[in-house]
């Protein structure tokens, strides 16, 4: 029964990002959705209470799962710090610049003014990613890698670095997609300055 119901809830993920992208947040209908999966709507309603949440989840199982899998990869216990964040942030940075990370990004951004969406994708996507990076921070502070600083303002710094160069011009399509050598100068310059500020001198 629950292989079913998870069945069930992957066949509505699937027809969402379908609606989702061809049409975009605001016009997507949940009928049309329903219309799709060839259910009810009080069934959809019963996995997804709301088109928010249920554009929020499409987002997360596209991207949430590669970001978990790369910030769990940070390596505490690296002999090369540089190398570790350089390696880290280089994956980082393909995940969120890929095509389909940044129409998401576009769609959650230009609905946050009439909907929770953008908070919604803040506290369950942003929050538990800053999370993790403080901890591995936190760390390299006590091996004495890094100097002793709140953690989570230090990951906070680093992620913004890492997207300082390139965001703005992704999200306003002055830039279609990233160059590889574009993406790894950004990350190693990122790098460079986050251990000016945070390393042990």
């Amino acid at each position: 029964m629950k292989s079913k119901t998870e069945a069930r809830r992957q066949a509505i993920l699937k027809a969402a990002a379908e609606v989702f992208r061809e049409v975009g947040f605001d016009r997507a209908s949940m009928s049309e959705i329903c219309a799709r999966t060839g259910g009810s709507k009080a069934t959809l309603y019963n996995y997804f209470p709301s088109k928010e949440k249920l554009f929020f989840d499409v987002m997360h199982q596209a991207k949430a799962f590669e970001l978990e899998a790369i910030v769990g990869a940070l390596n505490p216990n690296a002999d090369d710090l540089e190398q570790e964040l350089r390696h880290f942030g280089q994956k980082f940075l393909a995940v969120l610049y890929s095509p389909e990370a940044i129409v998401v990004r576009r769609l959650v951004i230009a609905e946050s003014r009439h909907s929770d969406l953008g908070k919604l994708s803040f506290e369950q996507a942003s929050v538990p990613l800053e999370r993790q990076v403080a901890e591995f921070l936190k760390k390299e502070m006590k091996r004495g890698n890094l100097r002793t600083a709140d953690a989570k303002t230090a990951a906070m710094h680093l992620l913004g670095l890492l997207e300082s160069e390139l965001l703005q011009r992704v999200l306003l399509g002055v830039m279609e997609s990233v160059r590889p050598d574009a993406m790894s100068g950004a990350v190693r310059r990122a790098v460079d300055v986050f251990l000016f500020g945070y390393g042990r001198r």
